[in-house]
């Protein structure tokens, strides 16, 4: 993949994450905040945005959305599906780490 694929990858990343986001917010806006893991500042931000908005901010080169996992602790948990015991308190241990850590972030 060259540099133009990736920068057009990367926008059509950001338009979906960007339309996803308002999406949710306008649908359930505490879910929004927990799954997307942003403020009600930002929330309010991206609810607010025109279609035209949105595709000014989606076509930069840098990627809107990160992710949340930034430890090993999270990410073990995540990969080690079939390993363990239990998958479904396995997953349930990482939401709460990742929750934990949405309301830290606030």
């Amino acid at each position: 993949m060259n540099a133009d694929q990736i920068l057009t990858e990367i926008r059509e990343a950001n338009l979906s994450y960007l339309m996803l986001a308002q999406s949710l917010i306008r649908a359930d806006r505490e879910q929004a905040l927990y799954r997307l893991g942003i403020s009600e500042e930002t929330a309010t931000l991206i609810g607010l945005l025109t279609p035209a908005q949105m595709m000014k901010i989606a076509a930069g080169n840098t990627l809107l959305c990160r992710f949340r996992m930034d430890d090993d602790l999270v990410w073990g948990l995540l990969t080690n599906h079939g390993k363990a015991a239990n998958d479904t308190t396995t997953r349930l241990h990482a939401s709460i780490l990742m929750a934990g850590r949405h309301q830290e972030a606030a």
